[in-house]
């Protein structure tokens, strides 16, 4: 058991700490609040709330607030904020916006699991959706639908990286990690902010 422990890589800050400091933010938004943590690196994760309904009406669709932790506010946490303000108030300028830099072990690792969620990250634009096969083909591998849909559910940064654009290739919209009800409401958010800049 010596040989095991010695391959657990160590978290390293530029300033010499050993681990990285957390820091967390949550935003109140049409689907609910949505808590985001991260350090001076990049961000570690996005946790959706679970809905139980739609929000409906206008008037809920253009809201993003901080509603708690805006002391200390590393960089990528900003930009996260930024990101997600842009996404459910001006979706257009989320194609100029920087995607903040993420510092999630998954997402730095070499494996199938991390280059689906880059190549959906790249590849699926605002609007767009993408069957699991056909990320699966673009990922490189055509056979691993299913690990694809593993890579969706184990997707650290949900809505930046954006699994609920991953939909079955019937046509419906598949299982979601913030529920059913979220993922249906953030395509047809983007679908109608998409009719609108047609």
């Amino acid at each position: 058991s010596t040989m095991a422990s010695r391959h657990v890589p160590k978290v390293k800050s530029a300033k010499g700490g050993s681990q990285c400091k957390e820091r967390h933010m949550v935003l109140l938004t049409p689907v609910g609040k949505i808590e985001i943590s991260g350090c001076e690196t990049g961000l570690h994760e996005i946790k959706l709330p679970k809905m139980s309904l739609l929000p409906s009406g206008a008037e809920s669709t253009a809201m993003c607030e901080v509603y708690e932790g805006t002391e200390e506010m590393t960089e990528p946490l900003q930009q996260c904020m930024g990101w997600l303000y842009a996404y459910f108030c001006e979706p257009a300028r989320t194609a100029t916006l920087p995607v903040p830099a993420f510092h999630h072990p998954l997402l730095q690792q070499d494996s199938f699991t991390s280059k689906v969620l880059w190549t959906l990250l790249r590849e699926v634009k605002f609007g767009e959706a993408v069957s699991y096969k056909h990320l699966a083909d673009l990922a490189g591998n055509s056979k691993a639908a299913r690990a694809v849909g593993g890579a969706m559910r184990s997707n650290p940064i949900p809505i930046i990286i954006p699994c609920h654009r991953v939909i079955c290739s019937s046509g419906r919209s598949g299982n979601y990690g913030g529920g059913n009800l979220m993922k249906e409401w953030l395509l047809s958010h983007e679908k109608l902010h998409q009719d609108k800049a047609a």
